[in-house]
């Protein structure tokens, strides 16, 4: 499932994916294969993506049922 809200977040805080890539400590392909919803990404990435990002787990990447 594509992530929105973290490409959402991410733009409004006019970051490339390449900028977040670089503040968390990974490719720029990671970041475009979690928002596309092709990769999974560790809870240690989770993390510090939302911190980088200045949001919760839950605003990020909690999905209702």
């Amino acid at each position: 499932m594509k992530n929105l809200k973290m490409k959402a977040a991410r733009a409004g805080l006019d970051l490339s994916q390449q900028e977040l890539a670089e503040k968390v400590g990974v490719s720029r392909q990671t970041i475009n294969a979690i928002e596309k919803g092709d990769y999974n990404p560790t809870i240690k990435l989770c993390r510090d993506i939302c911190v980088v990002l200045g949001k919760t787990l839950d605003e990020l990447f909690w999905e209702e049922q």
